[in-house]
């Protein structure tokens, strides 16, 4: 089990980006949260196998019909056991 710590900059809130990627996420059977930043970004952690918490990077990279995702900052944290993945405030 891996686990990634993932900000996405760009046009990317009031877009649909928390809740898409959870039945993204769900669909990959990743693990973590995703949440709105006040600072406009969107911010996630994710963990499951590696192949699998790629491809949902991949997907956070891209973003739902209706994001602009500039850019994306990856970095490595612990993974924690979590089984479910859910949209936090």
């Amino acid at each position: 089990m891996i686990r990634r710590r993932v900000v996405v900059h760009g046009a990317v809130q009031g877009v649909g980006f928390r809740y898409t990627a959870r039945i993204v996420a769900d669909g990959l059977g990743v693990a973590g949260w995703v949440r709105n930043r006040r600072d406009g970004t969107v911010e996630a952690e994710v963990e499951g196998d590696e192949a699998s918490v790629q491809a949902m990077l991949d997907w956070l990279a891209e973003g739902p019909p209706g994001a602009f995702v500039r850019s994306t900052e990856v970095s490595e944290a612990d993974p924690t056991g979590e089984r479910s993945f859910r949209v936090t405030f």
